[in-house]
């Protein structure tokens, strides 16, 4: 049995992935952390990391909660030597750093997209890249819903760098054309953001080239398959030796 202590269990992905554990055989919840103090759980719930009482059992910490709460979350993983999963987005470059120091001392899980299948999608857009070059143009296209904050998605973004890490030369991201009276560059990843209704995610990588294009699409139809891939990483991190790990080294094992 896995023992987790949820970072965000109040939020809206902490409570799909504990409804999820709550029926499982593998996975308990032995603590959740949140601003909110009436998270309705099953298990104890705490305003904040310096609250979490000494003898909760813990084997990983998963958070689904916001940048803003790290600085606290490294310092309790870092003094009780657990490894985390990092399932939120949009850290400043300086969170980066404190992220890749912690993971000098402990395990330390991060990745754009907890779905198993956007990862297996960075590899086929890399090895595209590779075999396409210079000769195609490459466009993104990303859809959510309306209530999404951020523009383009992280996931998008990691898309272009996985594009980019493949491609023979060092492309410009470009997020929008209204105000460019030119023709299109060719080294250029165009990045176009949609934004509406309930869409969960959609993410659509075009390859134009000469008389030809190629697509490669994912589609997101609901939130439980970030939770299927989080719970993926959670049984791949126990054990694993100090490190930044992502979803590829759980593809590769």
């Amino acid at each position: 049995m896995i023992n987790i202590i949820l970072s965000g269990c109040a939020g809206y992905m902490g409570r799909i992935l504990t409804d999820r554990v709550s029926n499982s055989n593998e996975f308990k919840i032995s603590a959740g952390v949140d601003i909110i103090t009436d998270c309705k759980c099953d298990y104890p719930c705490y305003t904040s990391f310096e609250a979490v009482e000494n003898d909760i059992k813990a084997d990983v910490i998963i958070d689904y909660s916001s940048p803003g709460v790290l600085s606290s979350l490294l310092k309790y993983a870092l003094s009780a030597k657990l490894p985390i999963i990092l399932c939120a987005t949009g850290y400043s470059p300086e969170q980066i750093n404190e992220i890749k120091d912690a993971s000098t001392l402990i395990p330390v899980f991060r990745s754009g997209n907890m779905s198993v299948g956007i990862n297996l999608l960075t590899d086929l857009i890399k090895r595209a890249c590779k075999v396409l070059g210079e000769d195609y143009d490459v466009e993104i296209i990303e859809k959510h819903h309306r209530r999404k904050i951020d523009a383009p998605s992280g996931t998008a973004l990691m898309l272009a760098d996985a594009a980019a890490d493949a491609l023979p030369y060092e492309p410009d991201y470009i997020y929008e054309r209204e105000s460019r009276r030119e023709p299109r560059k060719s080294r250029e990843i165009g990045i176009s953001a949609v934004r509406g209704g309930t869409i969960v995610g959609s993410h659509e990588i075009i390859f134009a080239g000469q008389d030809e294009v190629i697509e490669l699409k994912h589609t997101a139809s609901s939130r439980d398959i970030f939770v299927t891939g989080t719970l993926k990483a959670a049984d791949f991190i126990i054990g694993k030796e100090p490190a930044m790990y992502n979803m590829q080294d759980v593809l590769n094992n």
